[in-house]
């Protein structure tokens, strides 16, 4: 039941994130627009929420957003970011494409935890910390441009596999499914 939650949060959101995504090409407006927009579609799950988290939190438990259970909604969440990505005006460098959108899915996955436990009128401080980190995230993404920045971003996504539950198991997952088995 809660795998199938999770699938119809998702689809609530992509297609409610449509209108963001159909008329923004700013990378920061995209992603803040994108993640205030999950804001929305999860409000009448806000009284919930912290029970869902309790599971959700175990790494062992198939509610995890990182379980091989959670793979299906995992996936169309990134995809989300890999839209919100390749439908900008900004230039990402080739090398970092494929490992941005999953680091703007994690990010999400912050705003997530936050907003659980979020009790400001309107999930207020949620939006604001959505904004801040869009802003924070473009300017990175940005910065990518720089040669000498982009191993910058590949340490930070070899961060989060090597240290946060299941993110190894993401990674060689993803790595099984490239030609050759290489990553």
């Amino acid at each position: 039941l809660v795998q199938g939650f999770y699938d119809r949060i998702g689809a609530e959101h992509r297609l409610a994130a449509r209108a963001v995504l159909d008329r923004e090409t700013d990378l920061e407006a995209r992603m803040a627009g994108v993640l205030k927009v999950w804001i929305d579609v999860a409000v009448p799950y806000h009284e919930f929420a912290a029970q869902f988290f309790k599971n959700a939190a175990d790494p062992e438990s198939p509610l995890s957003p990182f379980s091989p259970e959670s793979e299906h909604a995992r996936d169309a969440a990134i995809a989300v970011h890999r839209e919100v990505l390749a439908g900008s005006k900004s230039k990402v460098p080739d090398e970092l494409a494929e490992l941005l959108p999953e680091l703007m899915w994690l990010a999400q996955m912050g705003l997530v935890l936050y907003w659980v436990f979020d009790r400001s009128e309107g999930s207020e401080r949620s939006r604001l910390l959505a904004e801040r980190g869009a802003r924070l995230t473009s300017r990175g993404i940005a910065l990518s441009r720089f040669r000498v920045l982009r191993p910058l971003v590949r340490e930070v996504h070899e961060l989060f596999a090597d240290f946060l539950p299941g993110m190894a198991e993401m990674a060689a997952t993803r790595a099984s499914r490239k030609p050759g088995g290489e990553s």
